[in-house]
């Protein structure tokens, strides 16, 4: 595996880590994440293809020296910068929850050109409910209590972001959260490292974006994801976004939460070569 460090337009450092051989794969990891969450998927994906898993700004116990709250028009930004250090004209791109929103913020500003084939992991288009939408963030994440979590972020970030998780639709994650099992305490570790007011400021973003316009000018073959028991996400989001998005087919994993590829790699491994190599999607059963 190679460690590059690569010098955005505006004179950030971001951090890859590249593996394997072949056509390339980016893979966009999740808020408060790295490019760790992918191992599993690296490593059987590096067996065919280049993959290529940067740490999002912010993210990754790296500390942000240019732009201290950075958005997410800069990280999809980002994604138009390490592209064309490493002078790719095309790439698969997977985007997990915010390495979703990053590739529809991508997709705006850039259009498709740069990406052959699109994979988004149970993630909504727009994750503050109003209204005209109930497709957001527990069904029921209005304005108020995004205003809410904000201030809990601020107050404790680690403890805020752990709740966010753990207080949803999935009553086994707030079983295990109460319990204080090994996962919740791990992943309290993980948040530990990352800055706050950084990942704040991009959370601040990701609730004001609304991408739902997005998804009709996607032209090319699209993976989409989601897990039949999200923290976040009704099946009624899923369908949405399928039904919205051109050459797209849904795959539903069956218990599984907010990472679905991680509950079952093998098959999101499988899914996703078989997109690659067919070129057009066909729907696959729940």
């Amino acid at each position: 595996m190679q460690h590059l460090n690569i010098s955005a337009d505006d004179g950030e450092t971001l951090h890859l880590h590249r593996s394997g051989e072949g056509p390339p794969v980016l893979l966009l990891h999740g808020w408060t994440s790295s490019h760790m969450a992918f191992s599993t998927l690296a490593e059987q994906l590096s067996k065919t293809y280049q993959v290529l898993r940067p740490d999002a700004r912010g993210h990754g116990a790296h500390k942000l020296t240019v732009n201290p709250a950075p958005d997410v028009q800069r990280l999809a930004r980002d994604i138009i910068n390490l592209l064309d250090h490493l002078k790719i004209d095309r790439v698969v791109a997977v985007g997990h929850s915010m390495g979703a929103l990053t590739l529809w913020q991508c997709l705006r500003d850039f259009g498709t050109t740069r990406f052959s084939h699109l994979a988004f992991i149970d993630q909504s288009p727009k994750l503050v409910t109003d209204a005209s939408w109930d497709g957001g963030i527990y069904g029921d994440f209005d304005a108020n209590r995004s205003q809410q979590l904000i201030n809990d972020l601020e107050r404790d970030f680690v403890e805020a972001v752990l709740r966010l998780v753990a207080f949803g639709l999935n009553d086994k994650a707030r079983a295990s959260y109460l319990r204080n099992s090994s996962g919740w305490r791990l992943m309290r570790e993980s948040l530990q490292t990352i800055h706050p007011a950084s990942a704040i400021a991009i959370w601040k973003s990701l609730v004001a974006a609304d991408y739902r316009d997005v998804l009709p000018t996607i032209n090319v073959p699209t993976l989409l994801a989601y897990g039949t028991c999200s923290n976040f996400y009704s099946a009624e989001t899923a369908r949405f976004v399928a039904t919205q998005t051109p050459r797209a087919q849904l795959s539903f994993y069956d218990g599984a939460d907010h990472g679905p590829h991680l509950a079952q790699p093998e098959r999101f491994v499988s899914e996703l070569t078989a997109l690659i190599e067919s070129g057009q999607p066909g729907p696959i059963s729940p």
